[in-house]
């Protein structure tokens, strides 16, 4: 069994903070955007996030993703730039970032999504890593 069209755009709209098709599900919960140089799994293991250099997770609202439409009903993406803190030092010194992972909260808490980038990234002291609106997409696929 695969969702409707109409119960994918409802259950994306409803975690994300949107009108959903059937009405208010829950409260969304706050969704922090990390980071990580591994490959996280659906259950939410591998994730390797920075751990020095000023890094942390991201916390977003909201207003911050766009809304699954009918256009494209299992697939919501950043309305907003999202920016990370200045790297103070290396981050992941010697490996590359190569996912971005969603959270429901600012330490520990539950992998909600993740996605590959699409080109991996060393960021290094003094950089700031930020994705422009449209870049991080999730969809229930």
């Amino acid at each position: 069994m695969s969702f409707s069209n109409r119960t994918a755009q409802a259950l994306l709209n409803s975690l994300f903070g949107k009108t959903s098709n059937f009405g208010v599900l829950a409260s969304a919960p706050t969704i922090y955007v990390a980071l990580s140089s591994t490959t996280p799994t659906e259950a939410g293991a591998n994730v390797t996030e920075p751990s020095a250099g000023a890094y942390a997770r991201v916390s977003t609202a909201a207003g911050d993703w766009n809304a699954a439409t009918d256009a494209d009903p299992s697939v919501v993406d950043n309305a907003n730039a999202i920016t990370f803190p200045a790297a103070t030092a290396d981050w992941l010194s010697g490996a590359n970032i190569t996912h971005f992972v969603l959270y429901d909260a600012s330490t520990s808490g539950n992998v909600l999504g993740s996605g590959a980038l699409d080109t991996a990234k060393a960021v290094l002291s003094g950089d700031t890593l930020s994705f422009a609106a449209g870049d991080l997409s999730i969809s229930l696929d």
